[in-house]
């Protein structure tokens, strides 16, 4: 089989819908954090294995906040696409919003980077296609994840002196 060596940004989008049911809810009728992230987490894994046509994993997601609830009644939109890849590794941006059914209103409630890792049929990390960002939002995107993984590679450098240290 053939695997593709460049693909655009745009082949890998994915957008996933969920009716909020009450076993998605908390004591305050607003979906469970833990919902949203694992929500996240399969959104950008279907991103992720568009891109790499295969097996991918999670290896990490940036700091995902809050920002508003998503509410019993209300329908979960989750959109993601991969902003940015490297040897074996990508970057998958997920942005989450509540949308009203009566209104069509949508409100932004969260934002996360994940980075995923493609794997071969061993599960050891294998190369992925070069990613083509066309727009300038791609170009954007594509710049700002370059940004945020050497923020995530300086972190991590840090953690491991601070473990050496101890």
């Amino acid at each position: 089989m053939n695997l593709p060596t460049e693909l655009q940004c745009s082949s890998t989008r994915c957008e996933m819908t969920f009716i909020i049911m009450p076993q998605h809810l908390n004591a305050l009728d607003s979906v469970f954090g833990g919902q949203v992230m694992a929500w996240i987490d399969v959104c950008a894994g279907v991103s992720a294995q568009r891109f790499a046509r295969g097996i991918v994993v999670t290896a990490s997601m940036d700091q995902l906040s809050f920002r508003a609830p998503i509410r019993k009644g209300q329908v979960a939109v989750l959109r993601s696409q991969v902003n940015w890849a490297g040897a074996t590794s990508m970057e998958v941006g997920v942005r989450v919003e509540a949308e009203d059914v009566v209104t069509g209103e949508r409100v932004h409630t969260s934002t996360a980077y994940l980075t995923m890792v493609a794997l071969d049929q061993g599960f050891k990390p294998r190369q992925v296609p070069t990613l083509l960002p066309q727009s300038p939002t791609e170009l954007r995107r594509f710049t700002d994840a370059e940004h945020r993984r050497k923020m995530r590679l300086q972190l991590r450098e840090r953690d491991r002196t601070k473990l050496q240290r101890q």
